[in-house]
C-alpha cells in the first residue's frame, strides 16, 4: 500500500535522478568554496636528535614574500615554538623541504647566522656547538631557527633546544 495522497503519482527515476544531480553539484560547489578559503600550508623543517623528530610549519612568512626587519626580530621573541631535549654528545640535524632549499637557507642561534646559506635539503651539526658560550649560548635553552632566503628572510621556522643534562 502506497502513503501518497490520492491522485499523486510517485516521482519518476529521472526526477529522483535529477534530485541527485543536483544535490551532488551542491556538495561540490560547498567543498570547493571551503577549501578556497584555507590559506595554502607552508612548507615542513623538521630538527631531528637522536630518534627525536620535531616539525613545523613556517613561525613567521614562508610563502615568497619577504619579511621586514621588524617581523623578523618579532618572530625571534616568540616563546610559542616546539622544543626538542639535545644531549651535547648527539647530532642535531636539520631537514628542510625542496622548495626551502631551492631559495637558500641559514641556520640562526639566537637570532645570529650559525651557518652559511645552503641549498640543500640536509645539515647536521654538534649538539655541542648550541650550548657553547664561544657560539654565543646562553644556559641550557637555545633558539635555533631556520631563515629561508639567502639576503632577504621570506620564513622563519623556529625550535628551541633544551639541555638534556
Amino acid at each position: 500500500m502506497t502513503t501518497l495522497p490520492r491522485g499523486a503519482a510517485a516521482p519518476s527515476a529521472r526526477a529522483v535522478r535529477r534530485r541527485r544531480v543536483v544535490a551532488t553539484a551542491g556538495a561540490v560547489s560547498a567543498g570547493l568554496l571551503v577549501l578556497s578559503a584555507c590559506d595554502k600550508p607552508t612548507a615542513i623543517s623538521t630538527l631531528t636528535v637522536g630518534s627525536s623528530s620535531v616539525s613545523s610549519e613556517a613561525t613567521c612568512g614562508g610563502h615568497g614574500e619577504a619579511l621586514k626587519a621588524s617581523d623578523v626580530t618579532k618572530c625571534l621573541q616568540d616563546k610559542s615554538v616546539k622544543e626538542i631535549t639535545v644531549d651535547p654528545d648527539e647530532t642535531v640535524r636539520f631537514g628542510v623541504d625542496p622548495e626551502i632549499a631551492d631559495k637558500g637557507w641559514t641556520i640562526l642561534m639566537n637570532g645570529q647566522p650559525l651557518t652559511d646559506s645552503s641549498t640543500k635539503t640536509y645539515r647536521t651539526i654538534p649538539g655541542s656547538v648550541f650550548f657553547n658560550a664561544q657560539y654565543g649560548a646562553q644556559g641550557d635553552s637555545t633558539l635555533v631557527s631556520i631563515k629561508e632566503g639567502e639576503s632577504n628572510a621570506t620564513g622563519l621556522w623556529s625550535f628551541r633546544l633544551k639541555k638534556d643534562a
